[in-house]
């Protein structure tokens, strides 16, 4: 590795540590040129690449950062942790990686992402429902709320079906 203070090209590992849930190894380095320490990170590089299929058809890459984004929105100033909605984000990508070969829709994405908010923050879920659904007037909004008080109390048990 290239030190990232001197660009010397000779280091020696200090330390290695297995780290998010062993997907990723963690290495403590040394400079032999300048002596600092420094951090790296190795992971499986993904050979073949997930894509999102869209409502139009279009294929973009699988982002993480995009689903996150999605329910930073819809958490706005909820009162739901980081680390929930980091977990959340987790969760729904390995169920997107484990459950499709090379592409998924936005559907199930979308899908899984409301089957966890209403767990979550049912506020949460209606905010995200209403962008995922498009809804155009206040009558699906409502219909959407009245639809899940008609469901039952225990969500949690329905996020892990999808």
């Amino acid at each position: 590795m290239i030190c990232p203070y001197c660009n010397h090209n000779d280091d020696k590992v200090i330390d290695s540590r297995a780290s998010d849930a062993g997907r990723v190894v963690r290495r403590r380095r040394e400079c032999l040129g300048c002596g600092k320490r420094f951090t790296t990170y190795e992971k499986v590089e993904e050979t073949a690449r997930l894509m999102v299929v869209k409502r139009d058809g279009t294929r973009v890459p699988f982002s993480r950062e995009n689903i996150l984004k999605g329910v930073l929105a819809a958490c706005g100033k909820r009162p739901v942790s980081d680390q929930s909605k980091q977990n959340l984000v987790s969760e729904v990508e390995e169920e997107a990686h484990r459950d499709f070969d090379r592409e998924v829709p936005s559907r199930a994405i979308g899908e899984r992402v409301m089957a966890k908010l209403a767990a979550i923050d049912k506020v949460a879920y209606v905010r995200f429902a209403s962008e995922y659904y498009r809804f155009e007037n206040v009558g699906q909004f409502v219909e959407e709320l009245r639809e899940l008080d008609r469901r039952p109390r225990d969500v949690k048990d329905q996020a892990k079906l999808f």
